[in-house]
């Protein structure tokens, strides 16, 4: 077991080593800290990029609010939205849920990193949803196209035309069934599923003993956010005008500047002919170019190219304030990141307590994982423990 233990920790040590991209963001960040810091010396303003994107709340870079930015876009280019207050009631509630059909998604109008995003199967589920949150959220019709691809825009002040320069597939984290299989046995095999494995033996327990069915996709985690276990695939060579005429449109409706879209559709060409899409978000001035993860870069390519998309995010911003829009100041730009990070510090409680009740719901459950993990002795059965409490309480620290 102890030799098991071993060849576990050293193939999770290579993976990690070789992939840059589950390094802690710290370290990826803590190089290029003075570059920014220049950039605000230059700009003689600590929040020089609230003046990128004039329409967003802190130029779109922490704690904007969605509807906010679906109210840029055109009608019908972002999915059917209804706002709702964490003080409405279950008949508020049921009576907006009218208007659409089952499966809904449901998402905090101000997020992060997919929190508390969930696919939503019936009212019941909705109503349990909405019994749990303590922020405002978003119900939405549910998107069933099978792309959903990020893209990476910008354009100076005074031009016409912009310039996309990241477009990546977005694939949520999942596993194929072997036939032979269980879920716990092909978790363990999947490497990218060895830096959340914690959080999907706890999302997936009543599931971990069921053999998954030879050529059959099981989804772990629904969001495709890159911090949720998403990956990026390069879509560098279908890039050309159309699509960038396609972008140019959005942005000058939207006066959205620097950023990235989110969209999901049904193929590359039907996005390219502006039809059979729906835009899922615009991230602003604090939006990650996504291609530095799908274009199978280096650590020092990716730092680069970071660099080079806060460079033109710092010369759009300054193009901008010279035509009138304000940099915010000092104490403003402060109160609101505290805001922002009491905010999704509340969501992540939030996030981590759902996983919390489905074990403390479920005593049954719990025994059966327990059992399961001592009969797994040839397959590192010191990987499973007995979920409780306290477990889920370490994940959430």
């Amino acid at each position: 077991m102890k030799k098991n233990t071993l060849q576990s920790n050293l193939k999770k040590n290579i993976y990690r080593l070789k992939h840059w991209e589950t390094w802690p963001w710290l370290i990826k960040y803590i190089p290029m800290i003075p570059f920014w810091i220049l950039h605000c010396i230059r700009a003689r303003s600590c929040w020089f990029f609230t003046a990128a994107n004039p329409t967003l709340t802190f130029g779109g870079y922490e704690g904007e609010n969605k509807m906010e930015m679906y109210k840029r876009l055109p009608e019908g280019t972002y999915p059917r939205t209804r706002y709702i207050c964490t003080t409405a009631s279950d008949t508020e509630v049921e009576a907006q849920a009218m208007c659409f059909n089952f499966p809904v998604a449901v998402k905090p109008d101000v997020g992060r990193m997919g929190l508390m995003f969930r696919k939503i199967h019936s009212l019941q589920e909705l109503l349990e949803y909405h019994g749990k949150m303590k922020v405002d959220y978003l119900l939405q019709e549910y998107i069933p196209y099978p792309l959903e691809v990020s893209v990476f825009y910008y354009r100076f002040p005074n031009n016409v035309k912009g310039t996309i320069t990241g477009f990546v597939r977005k694939e949520c984290l999942s596993i194929t069934g072997n036939g032979v299989s269980n879920l716990y046995e092909l978790m363990l095999k999947y490497p990218r599923v060895q830096f959340r494995l914690e959080e999907m033996k706890i999302k997936h327990a009543t599931s971990l003993k069921h053999v998954i069915p030879c050529g059959e996709n099981f989804v772990l985690c629904d969001a495709l956010n890159l911090s949720r276990g998403g990956k990026l695939v390069s879509l560098e060579h279908e890039k050309d005008e159309k699509l960038l005429e396609f972008f140019d449109n959005l942005s000058h409706v939207g006066d959205f500047y620097f950023g990235r879209y989110d969209i999901k559709c049904r193929s590359i060409d039907d996005l390219k002919n502006g039809k059979n899409f729906s835009i899922l978000e615009f991230n602003g001035s604090g939006a990650e170019p996504h291609h530095v993860y799908g274009d199978g870069n280096s650590l020092l390519k990716a730092i680069k190219i970071l660099l080079e998309h806060w460079h033109i995010l710092f010369q759009i911003s300054v193009l901008n304030n010279k035509k009138g829009v304000p940099y915010w100041g000092f104490l403003r730009g402060v109160r609101h990141l505290l805001k922002a990070r009491k905010h999704f510090k509340k969501l992540r409680a939030l996030e981590f307590k759902s996983f919390n009740e489905i074990q403390t719901d479920n005593q049954k459950t719990k025994r059966e994982v327990h059992h399961y993990a001592l009969t797994l002795n040839k397959q590192e059965s010191h990987e499973i423990r007995s979920v409780d409490r306290k477990e889920v309480q370490g994940i959430s620290g």
